[in-house]
């Protein structure tokens, strides 16, 4: 039921983690593939061999997706290499713990802008092309159960990743006249490299036995929700708001 064959997606922040998971399950599942990452990226280049190892086309795109100015690069790159896009995967996103009465101003406005703030830029770029071709589109952003619960310690990256989804919804209402497919995916505890970034292996692995699944969830978790909401089976599904996190948001209940 899922085939993106003659589809193409542009997928930001895909050197690695969930956007890298999302490039090669939609290669997988048939879809052409533009993976932006910033420059100068360490872990682009594997990932095209990836998406091409499928037998798809990948069209690597090195550019700051935290700018307009970035955005507005990866649209005009994307559309000269590919011609054309079908399907947005927004992916961008920055995040700093430390306690709120602590928390550096600065830390907050630039989280801010690069987990809102890019998804609005480069959505609104994507969505003047698909309006512009006029056959429908989708478009999917990445959120988090974030969104959901304020977690102490986040709250730049809470109020960012509440942000996205009510301005996802918002999104959706008006291009619905444009039979654009606008949705949300809220990943919960995701095994990606940022986790470590913040906690020891162990510590991870010990906390992910703890959950309601039994596991931490993995990238490719998040890129088939990510391919089923790209496909013609999801023809029907817009501004929805996909929880994939295998309990994780009522561990506690």
């Amino acid at each position: 039921m899922i085939d993106l064959s003659g589809k193409v997606a542009l997928i930001t922040g895909a050197g690695r983690g969930i956007g890298r998971s999302c490039a090669l399950i939609m290669a997988q599942q048939g879809a052409d593939v533009v993976v932006n990452d910033r420059p100068n990226s360490p872990d682009l280049a594997e990932t095209v061999a990836l998406v091409e190892s499928f037998g798809r086309k990948a069209y690597p795109v090195t550019a700051n997706a935290f700018t307009r100015s970035g955005c507005e690069t990866i649209l005009t790159e994307s559309l000269a290499a590919a011609g054309k896009i079908d399907i947005l995967v927004s992916n961008p996103a920055k995040s700093s713990r430390s306690p709120f009465l602590d928390f550096d101003p600065e830390e907050f406005e630039a989280t801010l802008t690069a987990t809102l703030s890019a998804g609005f830029h480069m959505s609104q770029l994507v969505a003047r092309h698909m309006v512009e071709r006029n056959e429908g589109g989708k478009i999917i952003f990445i959120s988090s159960v974030h969104a959901q619960n304020p977690y102490k310690t986040a709250i730049a990256y809470n109020t960012a990743k509440a942000g996205l989804n009510h301005m996802a919804m918002t999104i959706a209402k008006e291009l619905i006249e444009h039979h654009i497919n606008v949705n949300v995916i809220e990943p919960g505890w995701i095994e990606t490299p940022g986790e470590y970034e913040f906690s020891s292996y162990e510590v991870v692995q010990e906390q992910g036995r703890l959950l309601p699944w039994g596991r931490l969830g993995q990238p490719a978790d998040i890129g088939h929700a990510v391919a089923f909401l790209a496909s013609d089976a999801a023809d029907y599904i817009t501004a929805t708001i996909l929880r994939v996190d295998g309990g994780f948001l009522h561990k506690d209940l």
